[in-house]
């Protein structure tokens, strides 16, 4: 089925029947439920949490070791930023994502040369997108934080982000 064919059949419905299937399809869904509490503006931060959730139960689960699966905690940044319209809540979500790789780290031992470029470049990506916003005291903080804490991991970790902090906050 392609977009055209749905609007056509959208079109030929009334309000009510529209009405009652977006309303089927909150009630069934929980993806279209989060959409529309964000785009309402209700309960947006419940949401960001729910996909922080997902990120830190992959780093951290409550019982047995994480798997630390990041096509796992990368779907969930990408399923929250399709919804949500807060580019603070997008920051917040990326940064978390880079200080879950950091204290799985330091929890865990040394990984493996992937792992920290994952890591390095969803932290590129949002300082960047930070930058972008103009939300740099917001985030300040956090961000030095995460470069102090790698401070005795290898592959270059360390030097990475601290340039990239530098660039950021510094200039």
């Amino acid at each position: 089925m392609s977009l055209k064919n749905l609007k056509e059949y959208l079109k030929q419905r009334s309000k009510e029947d529209l009405i009652n299937e977006i309303s089927g399809l909150f009630s069934k869904f929980e993806y279209v439920k989060d959409y529309y509490q964000t785009k309402l503006g209700k309960n947006d931060a419940q949401v960001l949490q729910k996909y922080k959730d997902i990120i830190e139960d992959e780093f951290f689960p409550t019982r047995g070791f994480g798997k630390a699966r990041l096509s796992v905690a990368k779907k969930a940044i990408s399923d929250y930023q399709k919804m949500s319209p807060a580019s603070e809540g997008l920051a917040d979500i990326m940064i978390f994502f880079v200080e879950m790789g950091v204290k799985f780290t330091n929890a865990y031992g040394d990984i493996n040369e992937p792992f920290y470029n994952s890591m390095e470049s969803m932290y590129e990506r949002a300082i960047k997108f930070i930058t972008d916003h103009g939300i740099q005291d917001m985030f300040k903080t956090r961000c030095i934080k995460i470069v102090e804490d790698t401070v005795n991991i290898g592959w270059g970790f360390h030097d990475g982000l601290s340039n990239l902090y530098y660039e950021c906050f510094e200039t």
